[in-house]
């Protein structure tokens, strides 16, 4: 391995297989900007963990989902985001089995993160298109299930690309001091179909389909005569809710395509982009979306605001605060 007159080596003992210390890709403000952006996630994402928890009235199907959202987010808060910046501003002293586990975790958080927003897509379609069997469809205990099988499906998904890693370390690592993915054509087209293509036309599919019905329904309502206005007085408050649901969420998934899209898409021109100044930026964007869900839920959700009050204010220690009427 050549090394560069006045390089800085990892393990200079070791000049002819230690990397370069690498230079940080972005300026020391936005390292520092990057690493509060961390624990702000954090917090954000634990105040939606415990007021959907604590709250007997949130245990909803929708909000469940919006509860393992937030235990995804908050994980790329805890371990990605302050790994990442670790990984490309020095030399990784770690070792393999922690390289190992970092990428495990890089693949499967926001693996589950994506099929979570595919079932608040699924929820939201089948509470507008299918509103009178909504309730026996959509079951805390179904959403229970589906959110269980989604972890389960990232997790071994995310397997397959720490499968090969003690081979690698022999046959493909050209230098010891960095914590690299090894990945090839196949698998990256593999990965794009599966956890990009695939998903963001589910999404886009089942929220055209919401858009098309929330029309004909105004529409609907606009035309309907004064009788049968009140003949189902009940119908249209309640398909407002949904609608009002639906179009929160909508923002939620829309933020959501704006941060990934260009990891994915630029990702997949040219591996190596993730070195570039451009890359590194669209890396924090797609990091950023676990910091934004909260802000977006604070904006849209009422429940969110006051439900923040009472765990600052502590008055969710007090004997019965679980039953707090939120809705």
């Amino acid at each position: 391995m050549e090394v560069e007159d006045g390089a800085e080596l990892c393990f200079p003992q070791f000049p002819n297989t230690s990397c370069i210390k690498p230079l940080p890709p972005w300026p020391q403000t936005l390292t520092i900007v990057f690493y509060s952006i961390s624990p702000i996630t954090v917090t954000l994402n634990l105040l939606i963990i415990i007021s959907i928890s604590h709250f007997r009235q949130l245990h909803t199907p929708t909000n469940i989902l919006l509860l393992s959202l937030a235990v995804s987010d908050l994980l790329v808060g805890l371990v990605l985001m302050p790994v990442e910046v670790l990984r490309k501003t020095s030399c990784w002293f770690l070792g393999e089995f922690v390289c190992s586990t970092f990428t495990l975790l890089s693949v499967n958080i926001p693996s589950a993160s994506i099929g979570d927003i595919v079932l608040i897509s699924v929820d939201r379609y089948v509470a507008i298109c299918d509103p009178l069997h909504y309730t026996t469809k959509v079951t805390a205990k179904r959403v229970k299930l589906c959110v269980c099988l989604c972890w389960l499906c990232a997790v071994s998904y995310s397997l397959h690309f720490v499968k090969d890693l003690p081979s690698q370390t022999q046959n493909h690592k050209y230098c010891y001091g960095e914590c690299l993915m090894n990945t090839d054509g196949i698998s990256l087209l593999i990965d794009l179909l599966l956890t990009f293509i695939f998903p963001v036309t589910v999404i886009v599919a089942l929220y055209l389909r919401i858009f098309a019905v929330a029309v004909s329904q105004a529409r609907a309502m606009r035309s309907h005569i004064t009788a049968v206005t009140l003949q189902h007085s009940v119908t249209p408050k309640a398909k407002k809710s949904e609608l009002k649901a639906a179009k929160n969420l909508g923002v939620l998934v829309l933020v959501f395509l704006i941060c990934f899209c260009p990891f994915f898409v630029i990702g997949w021109v040219d591996y190596n982009w993730i070195r570039t100044p451009i890359g590194q930026f669209i890396l924090i964007l797609y990091f950023f979306n676990s910091c934004l869900n909260p802000v977006i839920y604070a904006f849209l959700y009422p429940w969110f605001r006051k439900s923040v009050k009472l765990i600052v204010t502590l008055k969710i220690l007090q004997p019965g605060s679980s039953e707090t009427k939120m809705l």
